[in-house]
């Protein structure tokens, strides 16, 4: 199964793709850690990346798809893969469909996590309490000012996905703000599983 999960962040994607990576027995791929994979590695695609990276500019939408389009021809992802952060915008989603067209492939699911943000802001921030009552150090993007700031750029950014996805037929929703259990379950029925 090739799946894309949308939603802000915190709204529980990384927490349901650890849960898929179980069950199904595919990969949860992140395009922070292919692209620091591609450069250690010295691809040509990783080459680039680094050149770029040197420069201190952001990497290319070009040079992201092309290091997704190395990372699944790998054995652990030819029987699918599970996308969690990309893509960010639509031109990125426009481009990775052409890519898998050209591998002779499409993604099996779409799945749109909904939240209410303002819920979600308050969730954050039990959740940045919580670590800290345990003595662990709080992650910065659990600070509600960077939060919202996120938030923001997820409304700019990668909120027109839902549309890009939608008209393809691909979107399937779940509510992000249900207990994790029953987020488990919503999955299951959307992918037949």
């Amino acid at each position: 199964m090739r799946i894309i999960l949308l939603g802000p962040p915190g709204a529980g994607k990384g927490t349901q793709a650890v849960r898929l990576v179980e069950r199904l027995g595919i990969p949860q791929l992140s395009t922070g850690d292919m692209l620091r994979a591609a450069v250690a590695a010295g691809t040509p695609v990783g080459l680039k990346a680094k050149a770029v990276m040197d420069r201190g500019d952001l990497v290319s939408d070009d040079i992201v798809v092309g290091i997704i389009a190395d990372r699944i021809e790998e054995q652990d992802a030819k029987g699918g893969f599970i996308l969690d952060g990309f893509p960010r915008t639509v031109a990125q989603a426009d481009a990775f469909d052409r890519m898998l067209a050209d591998k002779g492939l499409k993604l099996d699911a779409v799945i749109e996590f909904k939240v209410n943000q303002a819920e979600l802001v308050e969730r954050i921030v039990r959740r940045a309490k919580e670590t800290e009552a345990r003595g662990e150090p709080v992650r910065k993007d659990d600070n509600p000012e960077v939060f919202k700031t996120r938030l923001d750029a997820y409304k700019n950014q990668t909120a027109p996905l839902s549309a890009y996805y939608e008209r393809t037929g691909m979107l399937k929703t779940v509510d992000g703000m249900k207990p994790i259990d029953d987020v488990t379950q919503a999955i299951k029925e959307i992918l037949g599983r």
